[in-house]
C-alpha cells in the first residue's frame, strides 16, 4: 500500500500509525464513541416514546452509520461485521436507557452524549483512516464523517432537523479535533498523546457551543 508523500509516510511511521497499527487508547476511544453515540440514538427513542425494538434500531444506526460509511470509502472491512462487541455494546446502549426512569434521559444528556462520541470517533477516524494508508487531507474529512453521519442518520430516522442545521459548532467541533490528530500526528506526537489532545479540543469546541451557544457567522446577503 502506497504512502501518501514520503515526509507523510516518515511521519506515520514514527508516530506509530503506519502499517495499519491503532494504538490501545484510540480503540478505546473508538468503542466509548461507539457507546456514547448508541445511548444518544436510544435517549431520542425514548424522548419520542418508542417500542424496544425502535430503541436497539436507533442505538445500532447511530452507533455505527458514521464508521461503516468510513470503511467504505478508505477500503478497510466494516468493522462491526468482524466481532460482537460493537453490536453488543449498541444493544447494551439501548436497554440501559430503556431500562431507567425517562427523567434521567433529558435533552441536555443527548447533547452531551453526542458531544463525547464526537470528539471520541473523529480522533479514531483519522487515525484508521491514516494506518490505510489515506492521504492527510482525505483522513481529517473520514474523521469528520466518522464523528458526524451517524447523528445525521439518527436525526433523519426520527424526523428531526438535522443537528448540523443548527448554528451551534457541531462539524467545526469535529473538525478541530480530526485536524489536530492528522498534524500532531504528522509531527510525530505519539499517538496516544495526540489523541488525547485532539479529543479534547473537540469536547472543549462543542462542550463551548452547548454551554454558551458559540456559533460561527451566518450567511446573511
Amino acid at each position: 500500500m502506497a504512502p501518501p508523500c514520503g515526509w507523510a509516510y516518515k511521519r506515520m511511521m514514527q508516530s506509530g500509525f503506519f502499517p495499519l497499527t491503532i494504538a490501545p487508547v484510540l480503540e478505546a476511544l473508538n468503542y466509548a464513541g461507539i457507546l456514547l453515540f448508541a445511548a444518544s440514538g436510544a435517549v431520542l427513542a425514548a424522548e419520542k416514546r418508542r417500542d424496544l425494538v425502535t430503541f436497539a434500531f436507533f442505538a445500532v444506526a447511530t452507533g455505527v452509520g458514521g464508521g461503516t460509511v468510513r470503511d467504505l470509502l478508505i477500503g478497510a472491512p466494516v468493522f462491526w461485521t468482524r466481532q460482537n462487541a460493537t453490536l453488543g455494546l449498541c444493544l447494551g446502549a439501548a436497554m440501559l436507557v430503556w431500562s431507567t426512569p425517562v427523567r434521567f434521559w433529558t435533552s441536555r444528556v443527548l447533547l452531551w452524549c453526542d458531544a463525547l462520541g464526537l470528539a471520541a470517533f473523529s480522533t479514531y477516524g483519522v487515525a484508521k483512516a491514516l494506518a490505510f494508508g489515506i492521504a492527510p487531507i482525505p483522513a481529517l474529512l473520514m474523521g469528520v464523517f466518522t464523528a458526524c453521519l451517524g447523528g445525521i442518520i439518527r436525526d433523519m430516522l426520527a424526523g428531526e432537523p438535522s443537528i448540523i442545521m443548527r448554528s451551534e459548532l457541531y462539524v467545526t467541533a469535529a473538525a478541530l479535533a480530526s485536524g489536530l490528530m492528522v498534524g500532531l500526528s504528522l509531527a510525530g506526537l505519539p499517538s496516544y498523546a495526540a489523541g488525547g489532545i485532539a479529543t479534547l479540543a473537540g469536547l472543549i469546541l462543542r462542550g463551548g457551543a452547548i454551554v454558551r451557544g458559540w456559533e460561527l457567522p451566518i450567511y446573511r446577503r
